[in-house]
């Protein structure tokens, strides 16, 4: 019963939101209308879903009353078994968007994907992991931008950073933090031998001017020319640009864009979204003690996945997941495991809630 109040007044703050954000003073003041949007969005799934709920329980009443007529019965019964079973779904469902919200879940992303053991296996790979989540944030007209980057000299990234923009990507990429581990055989393999290398992948909710306040005097700026393959000059002009942040030496360089404005704007986005991690990381270890153990808490030394070739075979090693349809998952065909490992947590949380 507590729970359904606590919906009431949901849907009564929902309400509420509604009214404000057609209010012309609320819509000229855009951060604020920003805010209430977000509010609104967040609560938007619950109250669908209690409102169906109550439907389904006005329905129910309706056909216990069919019950007693003889013409009636057999329908009414048939219905309240249907019922029954959308209302158990539902009673699911509603756990499932009273859980406590991620606040970065709506949020873009900055995606890191840097080159480990393997040498240049893993800066190949590399390349392949942005090829993959690229094609996939794709498939979710999301825009990728890449930010920086480092080459390798036979193909790949080194490290490749770029923003992710769309609504809820850091919900459905969240857990692709970790060390992805790839087993192939090289195209240079004579011997055609399995190799073994890694990568990291890091996935940063991009950070806004209300999360981070930067003291601009405890920067480093730096700017340079930019510089492509093989050290050719891509343009004349001092326009990359080097950021430090003195406090915790977290360095941010971006030299994609001709214009210094832009990669000067372009790096800042990187260095908050990696100062917001740290802050959230910090907060979370002292919340939590067993906050480790889970995906996210800036542990990316853990190997949490294996692409294994000779085999067609993806294993997530964090919920025994196993899928033997790699080239279709490298082509960017990923909502499965990103579905997979968003029940799993989910169901994790519900019962650390239920203890």
């Amino acid at each position: 019963m507590e729970m359904f109040e606590k919906i009431e007044e949901l849907e009564r703050r929902f309400q509420e939101l509604e009214a404000l954000l057609a209010d012309p003073a609320v819509i000229a003041n855009q951060v604020e209308f920003r805010k209430l949007s977000r509010e609104h969005a967040e609560l938007r799934d619950l109250v669908e879903a209690y409102r169906r709920y109550r439907k389904v329980l006005t329905e129910m009443e309706e056909n216990r009353e069919l019950l007693a007529d003889p013409d009636m019965k057999e329908m009414a019964e048939e219905e309240l078994k249907s019922l029954a079973e959308e209302k158990e779904r539902l009673e699911g469902e509603i756990k499932l968007l009273l859980l406590p919200k991620d606040p970065n879940d709506n949020k873009s992303i900055i995606l890191e994907i840097r080159a480990g053991t393997g040498g240049d296996e893993s800066a190949l790979f590399a390349g392949d992991l942005f090829r993959m989540y690229s094609r996939f944030a794709e498939a979710n007209r999301w825009r990728v931008e890449i930010i920086s980057a480092s080459e390798s000299e036979r193909g790949g990234f080194k490290e490749v950073v770029a923003s992710v923009e769309g609504e809820g990507v850091y919900s459905r990429l969240k857990y692709e933090s970790g060390t992805h581990r790839v087993q192939r055989v090289p195209e240079t393999e004579a011997q055609g031998r399995i190799h073994t290398s890694a990568c990291t992948v890091a996935i940063l909710p991009e950070a806004e001017d209300i999360d981070i306040d930067i003291n601009p005097a405890d920067l480093k700026i730096d700017v340079y020319r930019s510089s492509g393959a093989g050290g050719q000059h891509v343009n004349t002009t001092d326009s990359a640009v080097r950021i430090t942040h003195l406090p915790t030496g977290i360095v941010v360089a971006c030299q994609e864009e001709r214009s210094q404005i832009k990669n000067r704007s372009k790096a800042m986005k990187v260095l908050k979204s990696r100062m917001l991690d740290i802050l959230q990381t910090e907060q979370n270890a002292r919340m939590a003690a067993d906050r480790k153990s889970q995906v996210g808490s800036g542990d990316r030394s853990e190997r949490i996945r294996t692409y294994n070739f000779p085999q067609g075979r993806l294993t997530d090693h964090r919920i025994g997941l196993t899928l033997y349809r790699l080239e279709a998952i490298m082509a960017g065909d990923i909502g499965e495991v990103v579905d997979a490992l968003r029940a799993h947590y989910q169901m994790e949380a519900l019962k650390q809630q239920a203890a």
